[in-house]
């Protein structure tokens, strides 16, 4: 360890607990955030690694091999490889000798044990450094006090201790004396310059699991006994279940019960097959409301919505009316967005044996802890009983933030008081989502003597409206008069969080704004951003979430590496930068013209998301994110006729193709900053980008998801200058 004066110092917080292995090593229990529980003792017989109620844990044994419990889901966004990375890393011992092992759901003594809004390694970023550096200097202290002498005359690296005679002790040499030593109550956090695992390229821990097969993801659980469910569920959103008839699926070899629950009627069987084909073999009457939502219906709704008064104001800067009363013009544009579903790669799914001692569940879950209150209401048995595992998980993009299926499995579970698997179909998966929410924006700007003077951005939604931050990203700050106002319409199609929340499709609407108001302006795009960004450097309003000054420097960076305005001929070039989850994104789209349909081939990606604590995870993440965000800008269409769906697989509803995924190129900008999202903040920017090169290869302005539709149909709303 290094005595530099920048070093940080953190006092203990929350409950750290050591103890001795029965069969030798030290056993590190520890709290990974600020709020957790304190006085808990690990429930856990670690030599026979049946964790079944425990603390968060760093095991060591006595040949120095290292077993991290990783205790966020994993979804795919890489926190199972990351976060034991930072505490590897302030541990200090080699990578190769780590095993890391996912943790089950521990209310006791964790908080936000969740996969959601790119913010586990933000969350855990301090506090798992603080767990690895604690154990690490017990490890220390064990070392110093069998030679003699004060821990200040020993350092550590990389699973060896050594004192100032040049004697070297292992951490497996120690561990034992460790167990009793007492907690420190400070610990030094090394140096960013001292890091050797963090910025490191790490592969994915689970990555042999996953190239050959082995059983890792919720659909891989097995249970001897286990029944397969298939559920039945309303085919439209407003109907309701009338009666059933289930006497030829009872005929069905292999179908073991069949129960209804609700407005929904599960087939159990031996395997999936059957009680796939059984539930189709249901014969279902339905009930309907008086009128049934569509889309067409939708549309008109929230025109309307923002046409009328009806609104609530979320941020309101300065006198918005006044700036546009005074104005050379107004520039106002409406777009438009359609629901869409998750399409996990994995369908929904989840275990469930609920019995009256115990609830045990196993699944693919991004919300254990708010899944397993959830379950213990329903079924009114008190949360203690519950025991949750966590897998990995094919896909989550917010969808498996929401616990129905593991609800069904529960329920079903204490109804035939048989451990069960509740097994989604493709259909069943995007039949029954939970949907990205079909949105309306109209944004107005007022220009005055070459400035603009004015904003206002109005949202209308299904079910519910932008989160209370997004007002607060760019442009608020930037502007004296600045207003935001949402409505929403109360629709009975299940909504939700979908990759990005809000910011996933109000990026595109914003920054192609920005580049047809520069137009307007006759000014440069870019210049206009960073001007506007100029005005906000200095305020002491703190609400503003961005920093101006990190958006320059991305925005610059992307013009730099992109080569902007030096494309080729023929070659056509679209710029865009956003602000969501903690991180800054700017990015620019090339796009060539293949017939008459316009093709993206080269993203450049530039990311400020401070330190990157795993480059090839973090790269993954940004690739995959620009990539997601062009599929579905381009191709994401998904409406409702009568409440029902209008596909119901991927023959009808549309994908990105492997050969239409562009070259996407990532940058990283380097600093120390503290760590912030990654999963998310990639994908808001791409749809603008690509939208904004389309413009420049077409001289046509998209207004509406996704674009080929619109460039299809030939309807590109010519909406007017007002005033």
């Amino acid at each position: 360890m290094s005595n530099n004066k920048n070093e940080q110092r953190f006092s203990r917080r929350g409950f750290m607990k050591a103890t001795s292995l029965a069969g030798g090593g030290l056993l590190i229990g520890f709290t990974f955030f600020e709020s957790c529980k304190p006085g808990a003792e690990p429930a856990v017989d670690l030599a026979e690694l049946n964790y079944n109620d425990f603390n968060a844990f760093i095991k060591i044994a006595d040949n120095g091999a290292v077993t991290i419990f990783s205790p966020n889901p994993e979804i795919g966004q890489g926190v199972k490889t990351s976060m034991p990375m930072i505490i590897a890393e302030e541990l200090d011992v080699e990578w190769k000798d780590v095993h890391v092992v996912q943790a089950p759901l521990d209310s006791k003594n964790y908080t936000r044990q969740v996969a959601g809004g790119s913010q586990s390694i933000r969350h855990g970023w301090e506090p798992l450094r603080q767990t690895g550096a604690t154990a690490r200097q017990m490890l220390v202290n064990a070392a110093a006090a069998r030679w003699g002498v004060d821990p200040s005359e020993c350092s550590s690296s990389r699973g060896v201790i050594t004192n100032a005679k040049g004697e070297t002790l292992t951490y497996g040499d120690v561990v034992n004396e460790a167990a009793g030593m007492e907690i420190p109550e400070d610990v030094q956090l090394k140096a960013v310059s001292e890091f050797h695992i963090i910025g490191q390229e790490i592969g994915n821990v689970d990555i042999d699991e996953i190239v050959t097969g082995k059983p890792l993801f919720g659909l891989d659980y097995k249970k001897e006994g286990m029944s397969y469910a298939c559920v039945a569920r309303p085919p439209a959103f407003g109907q309701t279940l009338d009666s059933y008839d289930d006497s030829q699926v009872r005929a069905i070899s292999g179908v073991t019960d069949v129960v209804r629950f609700g407005d929904k009627v599960a087939v159990l069987a031996t395997d999936t097959w059957t009680a796939m084909k059984g539930k189709k073999e249901l014969k279902l009457s339905w009930k309907s409301e008086a009128s049934l939502e569509s889309t067409a219906e939708h549309h008109k709704i929230l025109t309307g919505l923002l046409d009328g008064n009806s609104f609530e104001t979320l941020r309101k800067d300065g006198d918005v009316k006044k700036a546009f009363s005074k104005a050379d013009f107004v520039l106002e544009r409406t777009y438009e967005s359609p629901f869409l579903p998750h399409n996990c790669m994995e369908p929904m799914n989840f275990f469930a044996d609920v019995t009256p001692e115990k609830i045990h569940l196993v699944g693919p879950i991004q919300t254990p802890e708010g899944t397993a209150n959830r379950i213990a209401e329903v079924l009114e048995r008190d949360v203690a009983d519950i025991h949750l595992e966590m897998t990995r998980q094919g896909g989550g993009f917010g969808r498996r933030l929401y616990g129905d299926f593991a609800l069904e499995a529960a329920e079903i579970s204490n109804l035939t008081q048989k451990p069960v698997q509740v097994i989604f179909s493709r259909e069943d998966d995007m039949a029954d989502g939970i949907y990205r929410p079909a949105i309306k924006y109209r944004i107005a700007a007022s220009v005055k003597d070459g400035a603009i003077t004015g904003y206002h951005l109005k949202e209308a939604s299904i079910n519910s409206n932008m989160y209370g931050l997004i007002p607060n990203f760019f442009p608020a700050g930037a502007l004296e008069n600045y207003q935001v106002d949402v409505a929403k319409f109360d629709s009975k199609i299940t909504t939700g969080a979908w990759r990005a929340p809000y910011t996933n499709f109000l990026a595109f609407a914003e920054q192609t704004f920005f580049d047809e108001l520069a137009e307007r302006m006759e000014t440069d795009r870019i210049q206009l951003r960073l001007d506007l960004l100029d005005n906000v450097k200095g305020t002491t309003d703190d609400r503003i979430q961005y920093s101006p000054e990190r958006m320059q420097k991305v925005i610059r960076t992307a013009v730099e590496k992109s080569g902007w305005g030096k494309a080729p001929e023929g070659v056509y070039q679209g710029f865009s930068a956003y602000y969501c989850h903690n991180s800054h994104v700017a990015e620019v789209a090339e796009v060539v013209m293949e017939g008459n349909e316009p093709v993206v081939k080269r993203v450049v990606c530039v990311v400020d998301c401070g330190i990157v604590v795993n480059p090839l995870g973090a790269r993954n993440q940004a690739e995959g994110g620009v990539i997601d965000g062009i599929g579905h800008a381009m191709y994401g269409d998904y409406a409702f006729e009568e409440g029902a769906p209008q596909y119901l697989n991927f023959d009808g509803y549309r994908l990105i193709r492997i050969k239409e995924v562009p070259r996407v190129e990532t940058h990283f900008i380097k600093n120390t900053e503290s760590p912030t999202g990654l999963g998310e903040p990639a994908l808001p920017p791409a749809g603008a980008a690509v939208a904004n090169a389309i413009k420049a290869a077409t001289g046509k302005r998209l207004y509406n998801q996704p674009f080929l539709k619109e460039l299809k149909e030939m309807q590109i709303p010519q909406n007017e200058i007002i005033g």
